[in-house]
């Protein structure tokens, strides 16, 4: 087909040009995909749009440079080719029971033991996703502890349309949290029966809309309400969060454990505190900051060192490839990272200056990749019902 006229081409010839093209995560034909989409054809070039299953794809120009090189191997290289990168978030593509209506993925970000950034994570990849276009909901299980409200700067109390709760929205995010029904100083005192049923309210009682992503930040541990989750609604699959030090990961490997024994995909791991950025903390604290950690001595283990590894190096890493599960990668100390969230201000993380950006970025990428690969790859069967007539 090389050199053919363009006046001659088909839609089927540029689709045919394309096989053998594929997406490097999902490892299948862009064209079996159906992400080769609005095919027009002039006299002198061919446009089309390759419609990836999420905007935070990670290779998204690897897919565009493949496309391209394929077009101009096949179809020639005097001819123009108007790549448009596009995205629709796919969901699994099956009803089932216990789905929330409009909401096509379900992502449960869960730790083996508090005090590791869960919560800052869960919002933080909420955050991500949206800023790549994505419709996104963050809904607050904690319910003992819910620290969600906080970190995104979100008040008020949520009101019911008829039978369906509004959630509370805040900069681009749909919310629901037990901290927006409570007074800030108030314990929540409730056994598991109680939190059966908050659980469902928030699940199905809340007018979610239309969602790409809904982020459920889970309490720390293994108790009631990750398995209410795993046994009452499809999770796409869920995120679990650790620090470095052995003490965090063998309740990681408990939490991963209790994922795997409940049936829920596990999209991988995040290594939370992985170390000390010293060049950011001291571009963000200026000349007397410098000064001071200058003078201290011992802060690092080589000299001209610019990360210091507080709690261990590469634990969550090493951790992930023994257990077979993804590592979706390190964030790092960042003091502007915990006052942003002390501030309820969490979506400065992802400002163009801030250290935190590219960490979390990447994180966010990886987590949409592995929903799409679970969604693409291993869809979920039809279950059979067997009725006695």
């Amino acid at each position: 087909m090389f050199g053919k006229k363009s006046s001659n081409l088909t839609e089927q010839d540029v689709l045919n040009a394309l096989k053998g093209v594929k997406d490097p995560d999902l490892n299948r034909d862009l064209v079996d995909l159906g992400m080769i989409k609005n095919i027009q054809i002039s006299d002198s070039s061919v446009s089309l749009a390759v419609n990836l299953t999420t905007p935070a794809c990670p290779l998204k120009a690897k897919i565009e440079a493949d496309v391209r090189e394929a077009l101009n191997a096949r179809l020639g290289s005097e001819l123009t080719y108007n790549i448009t990168m596009t995205a629709d978030v796919r969901g699994k593509g099956i009803a089932e029971k216990g789905d929330i209506a409009g909401v096509k993925n379900v992502i449960a970000v869960g730790s083996g033991k508090g005090g590791v950034g869960k919560s800052t994570m869960a919002a933080s990849i909420a955050y991500g996703l949206r800023s790549y276009g994505a419709s996104v909901g963050l809904m607050d299980a904690d319910v003992y502890g819910p620290s969600i409200p906080h970190l995104v700067g979100a008040t008020g109390r949520p009101m019911a349309v008829g039978e369906r709760i509004q959630p509370i929205e805040a900069n681009g995010l749909k919310l629901m949290s037990m901290g927006f029904l409570i007074e800030p100083e108030r314990a929540v005192i409730m056994r598991g029966p109680m939190l059966h049923g908050i659980m469902q309210q928030f699940l199905h009682q809340v007018d979610w809309g239309q969602l790409d992503y809904l982020v459920i930040d889970l309490p720390p541990g293994t108790g009631d309400v990750p398995l209410t989750l795993a046994q009452t609604l499809p999770l796409t699959g869920a995120v679990v969060v650790c620090t470095p030090q052995e003490v965090a990961l063998l309740d990681a490997v408990r939490a991963v454990t209790m994922f795997r024994q409940l049936k829920v995909p596990i999209l991988g791991m995040i290594e939370n505190m992985s170390f000390f950025d010293v060049q950011a903390y001291l571009q963000t604290r200026g000349g007397k900051a410098a000064q001071a950690l200058a003078g201290q001595t011992g802060v690092f283990e080589n000299p001209g060192d610019e990360r210091v590894y507080l709690f261990g190096r590469g634990g969550a890493r090493r951790k992930a490839e023994a257990m077979g599960v993804p590592f979706l990668g390190e964030v790092p100390l960042n003091i502007s990272l915990r006052e942003a969230g002390d501030e309820g201000h969490l979506d400065r993380a992802y400002a163009d200056n801030s250290p935190s950006r590219p960490y979390l970025l990447g994180i966010v990428e990886q987590i949409a990749a592995q929903v799409s690969i679970q969604n693409i790859k291993s869809p979920k069967m039809p279950k059979l019902e067997i009725i006695n007539l």
